[in-house]
């Protein structure tokens, strides 16, 4: 793939009308909260690669989420742009979606707020991420309450049909349904309800607590980032948890995430070599460890590679260029929604 490549009239290959284009929509997010980690490229990102080919995709940089809660300004304007990089770097072609930054499309915000008068404050208490995040805060903002709908608004600006989401993001996208429905029977049809694609990879645990999801809240031995030095990952797959106790037939939650890494990234063959040497009981940790090493490297040297190619002007062309072609889409359904509730235009 050439990342630096532009297309003829991109825009033409992605945007079209909803009901005659013949290719699903998918929507996909994600903060900018730094350097992407394995668990975001094996959970999310590399999903969002292959799905270039099948569907239509509109890939958002989600930086309104990010403010939900206390954060840094310029901070937040390099993440945004470092994850454009990452995202770029990891395969995400500019040719053959629509990569853009969420703040960039106005018409999510205002298509939130009409959302948000058929969402039900009753739905919105129950959200557990809210909970969640909610009980570990001093201040508890009115944006960490209603961000549910802004994320309804980004899915069904773009009358998205399909969400890649991990099992935490399900009861987001019932949300996102509900609230749908509730508008097409108010108001008259518009609005798709989408279904949750879940990847069994959106689950990747941290290797020093296999127990808890991989996390750069958790703090840096927790995670392992898709630029960090070869040494330093090299020290944290030997350090990985294995065996915590007993576990009866089942592998423990370090060794079966030691496996399920492996699965994500290496031949079949030295998978089921690897199972067959577990369950003869002949297989030493410390070859697991290494066969995942070794399969990391092939995995991340050819993105750093990618990544170091890249330039900070054509990633903010392209970016600027993402957001005009989203917001071609994004203009024309607020359009209609803005007309079936009778807020169109004065004429």
């Amino acid at each position: 793939m050439n990342v630096f490549g532009r297309s003829i009239s991109p825009s033409k290959l992605i945007v079209s009308k909803s009901s005659s284009h013949p290719k699903e929509t998918v929507l996909s997010g994600i903060q900018p909260t730094g350097t992407l980690h394995l668990g975001n490229y094996l959970g999310m990102v590399k999903n969002a690669v292959a799905m270039l080919e099948k569907y239509r995709c509109f890939y958002a940089i989600v930086d309104y989420h990010a403010i939900t809660v206390e954060h840094d300004p310029e901070e937040l304007k390099r993440n945004t742009i470092e994850m454009a990089f990452d995202l770029i770097a990891c395969g995400i072609d500019p040719k053959k979606c629509v990569l853009f930054v969420q703040s960039q499309v106005p018409e999510h915000t205002e298509l939130s707020w009409i959302l948000s008068t058929v969402a039900s404050y009753g739905d919105l208490q129950r959200m557990t991420q809210f909970k969640d995040k909610g009980e570990h805060q001093e201040f508890v903002s009115c944006g960490l309450f209603t961000y549910p709908v802004l994320q309804a608004a980004d899915i069904l600006i773009y009358k998205a049909s399909k969400i890649p989401v991990g099992e935490d993001q399900v009861q987001h996208i019932e949300l996102t349904r509900r609230i749908a429905r509730r508008f097409n029977q108010r108001f008259g049809e518009l609005f798709p309800e989408p279904e949750p694609i879940v990847n069994e990879a959106l689950r990747i645990m941290s290797l020093a607590d296999p127990e808890r999801k991989m996390s750069k809240s958790l703090g840096a031995k927790h995670t392992i980032s898709l630029t960090e030095p070869e040494s330093e990952i090299l020290k944290k797959v030997k350090s990985a948890v294995t065996d915590t106790g007993p576990q009866g037939k089942e592998k423990s939650p370090g060794v079966a995430n030691l496996f399920l890494l492996i699965k994500l990234m290496a031949s079949p063959k030295l998978l089921k070599e690897l199972e067959a040497e577990y369950t003869n009981g002949t297989l030493q940790y410390a070859k697991l460890k290494m066969a995942l090493f070794e399969v990391l490297m092939a995995e991340l040297k050819p993105i750093c590679e990618r990544r170091a190619q890249l330039d900070e002007t054509s990633v903010r062309k392209i970016l600027r260029e993402g957001a005009e072609r989203a917001r071609e889409v994004a203009q024309k359904t607020l359009a209609e929604a803005r007309e079936l509730i009778g807020v169109g235009p004065l004429v």
